[in-house]
């Protein structure tokens, strides 16, 4: 018997429900692909579990935030271009202007007792947030020896020799390409029409040419008109490459960033990091949104003839654009073809070799955090493996992360552990 057809929904009445999904996008990608799960699959009834299970699926091979690239995935599904543009863009707005203002608070005011104490609560929350994030993310990914052995192996390759974290992507992948049989997942099959399709997938070639072009144009007018050695140029660069290796969400890919952006351009340093990832946790939005943060800082301290707030906005809006526009190339130029995609075992092979070295990426990000923010002191027995001083423990510091792990492991959400961690910052810096 054939369904009856999908009913049509208007682009005017998406845009209205996309932007209550990115208003209260909060809790990293799982609270906000629950949520449009919650809102389109079993509110609005847009689209079904298996084809919103698929369309995860398919983001999940993709580098950058999953969540943002799914919004915009099922946009395009509904829509076509112009709903893909609609629904990622939305998705991702809130975010950017409520990390811009952080941004330009923390550069004027961000040495008050106040906004320390605050960022210092922050920092807490963050670190055992991370910490719970492999937790969960390891008893859901790492189902064979095979995957649990590669994650380790991913920590090892980044804490011990410093490994780049692109390089070790890389190679997870081809051990899951090459081992199909110890890594491949079981694959999703979804074959019916979402509300408000029109089948667009012939017609997304031009729009994703159309957004590439959008790219690489300012990155080579940069390059070409100030040189390699320019502040705004290097945002443009940096961030661009980290749009083609964030696989694993944000968590995975800030060990590349502070990497690069502490320890090779000295952009901020490794405080600052948490201060803007303590941002991105708080605000709406993707996790990924604290680049904005690091490239606001890039510019501020490196105005060149700009007043440095200015210089900041304008490194925080480079920095967000050239995260997020190749997103959408990848979709538009990918989704006509996620059912032939799915169906190549080695592919699935390739995705769970990536999902079980994420693993470790996030475990090494976790240990990187712990060791800045619970340790005043550090050495290094080899290039590129930092260590604690042990007797430089910050006990206030330690104390509030093992009370918010703690609620966390209770089942306390995001919200309270933020609200924890903030009101922990404020009372311990107002009377430590």
């Amino acid at each position: 018997m054939t369904p009856p057809p999908a009913p049509r929904i208007s682009l005017a009445e998406a845009a209205g429900v996309w932007a209550r999904i990115a208003a209260f996008s909060f809790g990293g990608p799982a609270g906000q692909i629950a949520l449009m799960h919650r809102v389109l699959v079993d509110e609005r009834q847009w689209i079904s579990e298996a084809r919103f299970l698929h369309a995860l699926n398919f983001c999940l091979l993709l580098p950058g935030p999953e969540a943002q690239q799914l919004a915009t995935y099922i946009g395009w599904l509904m829509h076509g271009a112009r709903g893909g543009l609609l629904a990622g863009g939305l998705f991702i707005l809130p975010g950017f202007l409520a990390i811009m203002a952080l941004s330009l608070l923390y550069a004027v005011w961000g040495s008050t007792p106040a906004l320390n104490g605050l960022f210092f609560g922050l920092k807490a929350a963050v670190l055992s947030i991370v910490v719970a994030a492999v937790w969960r993310l390891g008893q859901r990914t790492l189902k064979t020896p095979s995957q649990k052995a590669l994650a380790c192996l991913a920590f090892a390759a980044i804490f011990l020799v410093d490994a780049p974290f692109p390089a070790v992507v890389f190679a997870a992948g081809l051990i899951g390409w090459f081992g199909v049989a110890h890594f491949a997942p079981p694959s999703l099959v979804a074959t019916e029409t979402p509300a408000g399709s029109d089948m667009v997938g012939g017609r997304s070639l031009l729009p994703a040419a159309i957004c590439a072009l959008l790219w690489l144009t300012p990155l080579a007018v940069l390059m070409a008109r100030f040189g390699p050695e320019d502040v705004y140029a290097q945002i443009a660069l940096f961030f661009s490459k980290t749009a083609l290796v964030t696989f694993g969400g944000a968590y995975a890919v800030l060990a590349y960033v502070a990497q690069q952006a502490v320890e090779r351009f000295h952009w901020l340093d490794a405080t600052e990091m948490l201060d803007g990832l303590g941002m991105a946790e708080t605000t709406p939005g993707p996790l990924i949104m604290v680049l904005q943060f690091v490239g606001f800082m890039a510019a501020f301290r490196h105005p060149g003839a700009l007043p440095p707030l200015v210089a900041g906005a304008l490194g925080g809006t480079l920095a967000t654009y050239v995260t997020f526009i190749p997103c959408f190339v990848w979709i538009f130029l990918g989704a006509p073809f996620v059912e032939r995609l799915r169906g190549v075992p080695a592919l699935s092979g390739a995705l769970a070799g990536i999902a079980a070295a994420v693993v470790g990426v996030i475990a090494n990000l976790s240990v990187w955090f712990a060791i800045h923010f619970l340790f005043h002191d550090h050495w290094s027995p080899a290039p590129g493996l930092e260590l604690p001083v042990i007797a430089s423990l910050d006990p206030a510091a330690l104390a509030l992360s093992l009370a918010i792990a703690a609620a966390l492991w209770r089942d306390a959400g995001l919200p309270a552990a933020l609200i924890m961690g903030m009101g922990g910052g404020l009372i311990l810096r107002a009377f430590g």
